[in-house]
């Protein structure tokens, strides 16, 4: 898959920097809810785990506080950060702006095939990730869905900033995911409606349809 599209730990193996390996992995980590919100990482526990000395370790920490994972405290270590009802809905809008604002950019200028050809690739891979019961699998996919939507608008200072707020929107999906499954199928669904009106070059009814998206996956209360 495309760098692009992926998450850290998706990109990283034996060959990468240690510390981005222990910034992926603790990442994933945190995620799949191995480290509880308000839980303090220690430097030198993770440089142990990972059989490395404390200046990656660092390193990593850095990282994950960028990502917005943690939250460091002087002299003690960090905190992994709880998802409030705030973040969730500003993260969900700024996705939303970009996705919209991606898709009329694009209907603009030309062809839009291309694009629903690679979401459609992307949705086949949320799908077998859903039937295998892989939620981490399902979050990524979805994460590369959005990713490629936002990325076709052409923007690099989007594309920078999407680079970082990558995790915390996997955290979001995965979340969905285990406390939600049950409406995992009606979100693949609201995805190929997506793919077909951004195919279909209609801005207006794409922009609707991520609105509903977003109010019926992520607060299904708020319908």
């Amino acid at each position: 898959m495309n760098d692009l599209l992926t998450l850290p730990w998706q990109r990283t193996d034996d060959s990468s920097p240690i510390a981005s390996r222990m910034a992926a992995s603790t990442a994933r980590e945190i995620i799949e809810g191995r480290h509880e919100p308000g839980e303090l990482l220690i430097e030198a526990d993770l440089a142990e785990a990972h059989s490395a000395s404390r200046t990656p370790a660092r390193e990593a920490m850095l990282q994950l506080e960028r990502w917005r994972l943690v939250r460091l405290v002087p002299k003690k270590g960090a905190l992994v950060t709880t998802v409030t009802a705030k973040e969730r809905r500003d993260l969900l809008a700024v996705r939303s702006m970009f996705e919209i604002d991606a898709v009329q950019t694009l209907a603009d200028s030309g062809d839009l095939t291309f694009l629903a050809a690679d979401l459609r690739t992307l949705l086949g891979q949320q799908k077998n990730a859903l039937e295998a019961g892989d939620p981490l699998g399902f979050a990524s996919a979805d994460y590369a869905f959005h990713a490629r939507l936002i990325r076709s608008g052409g923007n690099a200072i989007v594309t920078e900033m999407l680079s970082t707020m990558g995790p915390r929107l996997a955290r979001l999906t995965f979340q969905v995911a285990i406390e939600q499954p049950h409406t995992l199928e009606t979100l693949l669904t609201e995805h190929e409606s997506l793919t077909d009106r951004a195919e279909a070059g209609d801005p207006a009814g794409f922009a609707r349809l991520v609105r509903d998206h977003i109010d019926g996956s992520h607060f299904p209360q708020s319908r």
